[in-house]
């Protein structure tokens, strides 16, 4: 009998080791053979620690599972008619309604074999892009529609034409997996879930645009992760490109790309001045390719299947799927991959569940702790680049984090100054004081003292963040502050505090 446990994090953080624990004590117990294969995670975080069986009809599914239950479960050889069993899981409606291109192996194969791999698929884009040549496979990821999932949207393919184009002796491959975000986990899931994706999305960039050494940027705060793909570089049998893990040291600054480079030189996380650009004087002052995570493990499957497949799929200039991360108060929280063009509204309500809480939802932040919060007025907005931009809003790393109506929003925009302050890099004024100036500012409103002047002031200070940062650290702050003010003035609105007694 084969028995899948996820060991990704988040099934781990609700007991999967005791379970996959408990499972193999009671199947000793009962003298039955069992064989236990530690998976990712398929994304549905509510039905944490999800197991698996394999049967003749295909996997059926059991969650979420605690240690107590392996008894009932083993005794009962994993029956269908288990409280616990959820049928084929990807009959479960949450499941069944993505369209899993870059998720398609997470939860379902071995992370760390490469049978599994080759199995359902794996190294396929490699193998088609070295039979097409480096200049077609640089076609086929441009035609492709692909954009940075790191939150910029910048095309992959003009990025990796421009190193391709630049001559020097010595090229890099850079994936930023600093995924700092709040309410992101996508790359992590990857990282712990399908690592070889990775290095062979890798391994195509670097025979794209001539580059013949990477670098995977991991924050540190994911010690499995890292783990898992170092042991997978190791296992890896792609030839004639390295690849070297780095963990980063806690710097939201260094999801930047400049000030991701400055730390893997060895110096401090701060941000360079453009130009130049990356693509032309990057790590070291070589030409370097610096994608997020989600970009280049999207690009295997887009050589496999052909740029028409992926670009068929989405809206406008955002083409191809998007990893969208249910966080917060919401009843179903979980990865939901999809074409980009679903509403805000049918992300919250309909795939999320709406609240945990059963209150209703009032804002939904996306794009992180710099995105803007939008009401539930704003949320016929479809899932799109440029239909958030036009509705000043980010899309992100595909974060969307819910709140409901007992959310304080003049607190929400004092977190997002409080946060720009602490993790500024010091490097520019507006940013390292304007932030700081902006929480004092805030805490005057709070108080009731002169709402109307700096409410005005903060407007002021969120100008010369936005125009005078010098990357998106501090030019971003203004997003939730300003969506905060204009959405919700309600909050901003204060009866004077009294001063404390001497």
């Amino acid at each position: 009998m084969k028995i899948f446990v996820p060991r990704d994090a988040a099934a781990r953080a609700v007991g999967a080791d005791k379970v996959a624990a408990a499972i193999v004590d009671e199947a000793r117990k009962q003298g039955i053979a069992i064989d236990i294969v530690r998976t990712g995670s398929r994304g549905l975080f509510w039905l944490e620690p999800m197991i698996e069986v394999a049967t003749p009809d295909g996997r059926i599914a059991f969650g979420p599972v605690a240690p107590r239950d392996a008894g009932s479960l083993v005794t009962g050889r994993f029956d269908k008619t288990h409280p616990l069993c959820l049928g084929r899981p990807e009959e479960i409606p949450f499941l069944k309604r993505q369209t899993r291109i870059t998720f398609a192996r997470c939860g379902i194969v071995d992370p760390l074999s490469l049978d599994d791999y080759r199995a359902y698929g794996g190294w396929r884009g490699l193998e088609r892009a070295r039979s097409l040549g480096a200049a077609k496979t640089l076609e086929e990821v441009t035609r492709s529609g692909l954009r940075g999932r790191g939150g910029a949207g910048f095309p992959t393919g003009v990025k990796w034409k421009t190193v391709a184009d630049t001559a020097a002796d010595q090229k890099y491959i850079v994936c930023n997996a600093d995924e700092g975000d709040s309410g992101t986990y996508a790359d992590r899931m990857l990282l712990e879930g399908d690592p070889f994706l990775l290095i062979e999305g890798m391994a195509i960039a670097g025979f794209a645009v001539g580059a013949g050494k990477g670098y995977i940027y991991i924050r540190s705060e994911y010690p499995d992760a890292v783990r898992t793909m170092r042991r997978a570089v190791e296992l890896s049998p792609v030839e004639g490109f390295e690849i070297e893990v780095r963990v980063g040291a806690g710097a939201y600054v260094c999801g930047e790309e400049t000030s991701l480079l400055e730390s893997l030189e060895g110096k401090r996380g701060q941000v360079r001045a453009k130009p130049p650009l990356p693509a032309h004087k990057g790590l070291f002052g070589k030409p370097t390719v610096i994608n997020n995570l989600i970009s280049l493990a999207t690009v295997p499957s887009i050589l496999a299947d052909g740029a028409e497949h992926y670009a068929a799929l989405g809206m406008g200039r955002s083409r191809g799927t998007m990893p969208i991360q249910l966080a917060g108060n919401v009843r179903y929280g979980g990865l939901f991959e999809a074409a980009f063009g679903l509403t805000l509204g049918e992300i919250v309500d309909d795939i999320g569940g709406g609240t945990q809480s059963g209150r209703p939802a009032r804002a939904v932040q996306v794009g992180g702790p710099l995105g803007a919060y939008f009401p539930r007025a704003l949320f016929d907005t479809p899932f799109d680049y440029e239909a958030f931009a036009a509705r000043d809003g980010l899309i992100g790393h595909g974060g969307v984090v819910v709140f409901d109506d007992s959310v304080d929003m003049a607190h929400q925009a004092r977190f997002a100054l409080e946060f720009c302050a602490i993790e500024s890099c010091g490097k520019c004024t507006p940013c390292r004081i304007g932030s700081t100036r902006g929480v004092e500012t805030m805490d005057k409103i709070m108080r009731g003292d002169r709402p109307a002047a700096n409410l005005a002031l903060i407007t002021d200070l969120c100008q010369t963040l936005k125009f005078g940062s010098l990357c998106a650290l501090g030019g971003f702050t203004p997003y939730p502050v300003m969506s905060a003010i204009k959405h919700f003035p309600e909050d901003f609105i204060r009866p004077r505090l009294d001063a404390a007694a001497d």
